[in-house]
């Protein structure tokens, strides 16, 4: 395979924050022969992106080393017939972690059954006894990746984080790292799990994202190193660790642990199997209200007590449960305390980043506002977010829905209709139970579970994470049985809602109403007694913010009629929290209002797409959710 040379390199350590916008970024910018698609709509923290300081944070908060080398920044690309073997030259930069789609690409061009080329230069030096480890934490869809014209491998599915082992290939020294993606969003058999993109982007749909989205990395590992962990902890104090280790000599390491709590050393423990239990007494326990976290520092030492490999992670003890109150509804506990579940649905885009979010400020100012809104619970849609996304949701403290991203399609490759539709707020028909779902393929379900299983284990340690949702209003839908009984083996520590909305099964934990734009459940449903009862969605208000609408022209999406005013606007939602919580008086546990912001021409959010303006003032929102008796008065 041919390797065109690119001039740009970046060095093993390199680390740049983030800057204010200003002249120099854009004489920078100029110097890299690099800018947001022209005529897009920023973010604040969008306007501030350039190609040093691009995604420049740690991107695997839970196990963390010391040596590690950011591969984000300008990259070139070229877009190529899927038949050619490579491109025979480059079309431009492209600036990673973000798709080709996006504004903040700088390309901000659609891939139609075309194959995309990056290519990376970049130094390393590297050192005796240490491996490479080449981690891509998402790459839509699937693709290939060569380094220094040797091939690494392969990967298929577009949300989640794989790594391979690239000792062999990696040399001090100039490497060139070159990646093919092919992405078939609209495929004809629309099995690809790909959430809410579509070609024809409207309404609920929005733009494809395409190719790496996000971050590239390099890091150094010990010849025997911790390769992954699997960490339960609980609100006695109790964590288990679960440790699966890499290398010749794994069999023969001693695992210390050092836990600390707010820089105390509260416990030092050392033992020689590599899934074994610890106990913190008195342990201060994780909650929304006091998301209290461990610092964890763990080490691989061999015979003579040498450290081959040292590592720094957290956890949060945390007990979910449920328990039946008074009138027999079924409600969440925490910590054996009841809580009442309440969130935005929320999905993850971003007029510049699309999928990926511009920065980890933009995360933290979206999570700030929903914590001082009085929101204890996010409802993740259709996307699994970068692994920082989670670790800011752990340390603010809220409980995140977890959805699967789904597939499926108007017909299963032209052969088969969708399942039939079945409301959680209607009478359950169960004569139609054989109709509620549709029939995948073994090849697509067993990728399906792939990826869902990759999912539960990459989010596993956070205690943010409350709930598994494998369907949502049947996008998808099919073995649901099957795949609800390998969700409560796989994890007993959460819950599953095995269907958000309709087309329910009998099993897992929630029974799950979507109603639009006022909520509303059967309560006395019978086939519902024996699950906690939520409404996984309502609301869904819209009101077009003049000069922050993402596409003005175009017709724009709300549930229900366009209000008249703003203040009708923010009536209809005082009056849907008011249904909500009547409802929350008659035994529903848990309620998500249709949305954070904005998105594309849905207009619905409680922020523009842009997040530049509160449709509605947070101390407001706080106050009604308050008075509602949907969040805790302070």
């Amino acid at each position: 395979m041919k390797l065109i040379k690119w001039s740009a390199v970046v060095f093993f350590g390199l680390g740049l924050t983030a800057q204010a916008y200003s002249a120099a970024n854009a004489d920078l910018n100029k110097k890299y022969d690099w800018s947001p698609s022209a005529n897009t709509m920023l973010t604040r923290w969008g306007e501030k992106i350039t190609p040093e300081n691009a995604w420049q944070s740690y991107p695997r908060p839970q196990l963390q080393r010391q040596q590690w080398l950011n591969l984000n920044g300008l990259w070139q690309y070229a877009v190529v017939d899927r038949k050619a073997a490579e491109p025979q030259q480059w079309q431009g930069n492209i600036l990673v972690p973000f798709a080709i789609e996006s504004p903040l690409s700088g390309v901000g061009k659609r891939l139609k059954q075309q194959a995309l080329w990056y290519q990376k230069e970049f130094e390393l030096s590297k050192q005796p006894k240490q491996k490479q480890l080449l981690h891509f934490e998402a790459v839509d869809y699937a693709c290939k990746i060569w380094l220094n014209d040797v091939f690494i491998g392969t990967n298929q599915g577009g949300n989640l984080p794989f790594k391979f082992d690239v000792t062999k290939a990696a040399k001090t020294g100039k490497n060139i790292l070159t990646v093919r993606v092919i992405d078939d969003t609209d495929a004809a058999d629309r099995y690809q799990l790909r959430g809410k993109q579509t070609q024809n982007n409207q309404g609920i749909w929005y733009t494809p994202v395409s190719g790496i989205w996000q971050t590239v990395w390099l890091e150094n590992v010990a010849e025997t190193y911790i390769d992954e962990l699997r960490m339960t902890a609980n609100a006695q104090g109790e964590l288990q660790i679960n440790a699966k280790l890499l290398g010749d000599n794994a069999a023969l390491v001693t695992l210390k642990t050092d836990i600390s709590y707010q820089g105390q050393l509260v416990g030092s423990y050392k033992n020689l199997a590599t899934k074994h239990k610890l106990t913190v007494a008195n342990a201060q326990l994780w909650s929304p209200d006091n998301p209290a976290l461990y610092d964890l520092s763990i080490s691989l030492l061999n015979s003579d007590g040498d450290v081959l490999d040292k590592i720094s992670s957290y956890i949060g003890f945390r007990t979910l449960a449920k328990r039946q109150d008074a009138e027999g509804h079924w409600k969440f506990t925490l910590n054996g305390e009841e809580v009442f579940h309440w969130g935005p649905l929320d999905q993850g885009w971003w007029p510049d980043g699309l999928l990926t979010p511009p920065s980890d400020a933009a995360i933290e100012y979206e999570m700030d506002f929903l914590k001082s809104a009085g929101f204890n619970m996010i409802r993740k849609h259709k996307k699994v977010e970068p692994r920082r996304y989670y670790y800011h949701a752990d340390r603010k403290g809220f409980l995140i829905w977890q959805d699967q991203v789904s597939g499926g399609a108007d017909t299963d490759g032209g052969k088969q209709e969708w399942p039939k539709w079945q409301q959680a707020s209607q009478p359950i028909d169960t004569n139609i139970a054989d109709e509620l779902e549709a029939h995948w393929p073994l090849w697509a379900h067993q990728q399906y579970m792939s990826e869902l299983r990759h999912m539960i284990d990459t989010l596993y340690n956070h205690p943010s994470i409350a709930v598994w949702t494998t369907f949502n209003e049947r996008w998808g839908q099919h073995n649901t049985l099957q795949v609800g009984e390998f969700v409560q083996q796989y994890d007993n520590t959460r819950y599953l809602n095995i269907a958000s909305g309709g087309n329910f099964f009998p099993i897992g934990d929630i029974a799950d109403a979507h109603h639009y734009p006022e909520p509303k459940f059967l309560l006395n449903e019978e086939n519902f007694n024996d699950y906690i009862k939520v409404v996984g969605e309502f609301g869904g208000h819209g009101w077009p913010v003049e000069g922050h609408v993402w596409a003005p022209d175009r017709e724009k999406m709300i549930y229900g009629n366009m209000p008249e005013s703003i203040d009708e606007f923010r009536g209809r939602y005082r009056q849907s929290i008011e249904n909500l919580s009547k409802l929350k008086s008659q035994g529903i546990a848990a309620g998500v209002y249709t949305q954070t912001t904005d998105v594309e021409t849905e207009i619905n959010g409680l922020l523009t797409y842009d997040r530049k303006v509160e449709k509605i003032a947070v101390k407001e929102l706080k106050r009604l959710h308050q008075q509602a008796g949907l969040s805790a008065s302070e």
